[in-house]
């Protein structure tokens, strides 16, 4: 019930429009109303939908386009701290397998230092400490250092408070960057003591051209100041800082968006290295990382377009032709409304009609039965003789006029459906030509042109001779009236179909507007002013559909008119 009300007050605020305004009107607003009502119950969902998959889509693929990135990016974490963790591991078996005292010997030491350069990549060199921070022993290229005490050295707090030291990138002797480690040994008896190596970072720019990124990506490390700790393509040498602040505080793979120093936007993934306390960035032009996002983008649009052009074209479509079978069926109901008020006001006036007719007979009889009386009385008696000739005329002229009056009441008779119909086989050609008959002199005198297209072996048709003569009659002479001297009417007749003959009568004369053309079955309407009657179409309307046929007509003004008869071969009484 909801529903249903619902639907009438949606239909009637779309759908009304006003009956007193001019038609063209009407039907343009009618299809305006349509046309916005399709939009709204077909684009709106459309849209709607398509909003929803934009951002499902978008976050769908950037999720699968970026979630590899994260997990290449922790892949590499771990690469550089199992790189670090067997660096230190090394260290730390080294000092666990020899004593100080071994590690004091510095031909020991550079034995042990000979092994890891050839087994291992990257060391540089390899001292020995003593707990008070003097280097005891020292295997590499920068033997001067051999005595100095290094107690002060954070590096050397560090080790002794946490056991393990791994420094960031710093500058050697020869500008080349590199990492120190630091392990320290407690032995069961005696002081401690701190074995301390130096590593090349050759093995993090490695760690980094294997993550096969794109050209226009970068990847380095950071500490925990932000200083580059490897070369960046985009971003900076070593030891510069970085342009980016990377949030510090968790030890997940993070992702976030931003935008460079020379105003790109970027993506960055990070991931924090348990030990040392470095980070691992890689930084993504964003219409890179998102190009399939853009493209699959691009042609969703492209498709919500075409999309949107193809049902803006069918709601067109339709609603022109839905528009158009109401205005047609308006058209339609308007017509046969049209026919059935003038067929009652036929039907009123043809009781009327008869009842005139009747009630003018019976003087009409009187004044031509008194009108004869004085005929035989003037024919009669020898003493009239000197107006025998006046009374004549005038009681000629009387019974004249009465037999006039009495055509005219036979017609409103027949106008009234009170005369009987006698149906028997007839040739319509033969009626015709009977009829052409009585207007033939008139045609002769007026130079009238009738060209005849009979069609030959027309099939018999079963009618009323008569009524048949007055319908050809009535529209001849209306067509002899309507043409100037020398003008052309056409009769034509043919098969209309298997159950109806056709006959159309065409004028080249002054022809009727359409006003006039919608009151010429009315009764007493003329053109022919004083001349005319009103009866004769009216009359002949009513005796095509008494004889069961069809009556049509068309007229251009000062291009003629054409009468059309379809009349039933065999027609039911």
């Amino acid at each position: 019930m909801f529903l249903a009300k619902w639907r009438e007050r949606l239909t009637g605020a779309f759908f009304k429009y006003d009956d007193t305004s001019a038609s063209p009107d009407r039907y343009i607003a009618l299809r305006r109303n349509i046309v916005i009502l399709m939009m709204v119950v077909t684009i709106v969902p459309l849209t709607f939908m398509a909003v929803i998959n934009h951002y499902q889509y978008q976050t769908s693929l950037k999720n699968e386009i970026i979630n590899p990135v994260l997990v290449l990016v922790s892949k590499t974490k771990h690469s550089f701290e199992l790189f670090l963790e067997e660096r230190l591991s090394i260290v730390r078996f080294i000092s666990s397998t020899y004593s100080f005292a071994e590690l004091s010997d510095a031909r020991t030491l550079n034995r042990i230092f000979r092994t890891l350069r050839i087994e291992f990549s990257g060391f540089i060199d390899l001292g020995l400490f003593d707990h008070n921070g003097i280097q005891v022993s020292y295997s590499g290229p920068y033997a001067h250092f051999l005595g100095k005490d290094y107690s002060k050295q954070e590096w050397f707090e560090e080790a002794q408070v946490r056991g393990t030291y791994v420094s960031d990138v710093f500058m050697g002797y020869r500008e080349l960057p590199h990492i120190a480690i630091a392990i320290q040994h407690m032995p069961e008896e005696g002081p401690s003591w701190i074995l301390r190596a130096t590593i090349d970072t050759d093995k993090f720019d490695l760690l980094i051209a294997s993550m096969g990124l794109d050209p226009e990506s970068d990847a380095f490390l950071i500490n925990r100041d932000g200083i580059l700790q490897t070369h960046s393509k985009f971003y900076g040498k070593v030891l510069e800082t970085c342009p980016f602040s990377i949030p510090r505080g968790t030890s997940l793979t993070s992702m976030v968006e931003g935008t460079d120093h020379r105003g790109n936007e970027v993506i960055l993934a990070y991931a924090q290295l348990s030990k040392p306390d470095y980070t691992l960035v890689v930084v993504k032009p964003r219409s890179v990382v998102l190009k399939t996002w853009f493209t699959l983008k691009s042609e969703m649009f492209f498709i919500y377009i075409i999309s949107v052009g193809v049902i803006i074209l069918v709601v067109l479509k339709l609603s022109g032709v839905l528009v158009k079978s109401i205005r047609e069926a308006d058209e339609k109901r308007e017509s046969a409304f049209r026919e059935l008020e003038h067929g009652q006001k036929m039907s009123s006036i043809g009781r009327l009609a008869a009842g005139v007719a009747h009630e003018i007979n019976n003087p009409l009889a009187i004044i031509n039965e008194k009108a004869g009386l004085i005929q035989d009385i003037v024919e009669h008696v020898e003493d009239c003789n000197t107006a025998r000739d006046k009374f004549l005329a005038v009681t000629k002229s009387i019974l004249q006029n009465v037999q006039r009056c009495r055509t005219i009441t036979h017609r409103l008779l027949g106008f009234a459906k009170r005369l009987d119909v006698k149906f028997e086989e007839l040739n319509l050609n033969e009626i015709i030509t009977e009829v052409l008959g009585f207007l033939e002199k008139e045609a002769l005198y007026r130079n009238i042109k009738i060209q005849l297209n009979l069609a030959p072996e027309l099939p018999k048709i079963s009618s009323d001779r008569g009524q048949l003569q007055q319908v050809f009659l009535n529209i001849l002479n209306n067509a002899f009236a309507a043409v100037d001297t020398g003008g052309q009417v056409t009769i034509s007749s043919w098969e209309e179909n298997t159950e109806t003959l056709g006959v159309s009568i065409q004028d080249n004369g002054c022809g009727m507007s359409e006003e006039t053309l919608k009151h010429i079955f009315e009764p007493f309407f003329t053109t022919k002013k004083e001349y005319g009657t009103g009866l004769g179409l009216p009359i002949t309307y009513g005796i095509v559909k008494k004889l069961g046929g069809d009556f049509k007509v068309e007229s251009k003004e000062g291009r003629g008119t054409t009468f059309t008869f379809f009349l039933c071969k065999h027609p039911k009484p």
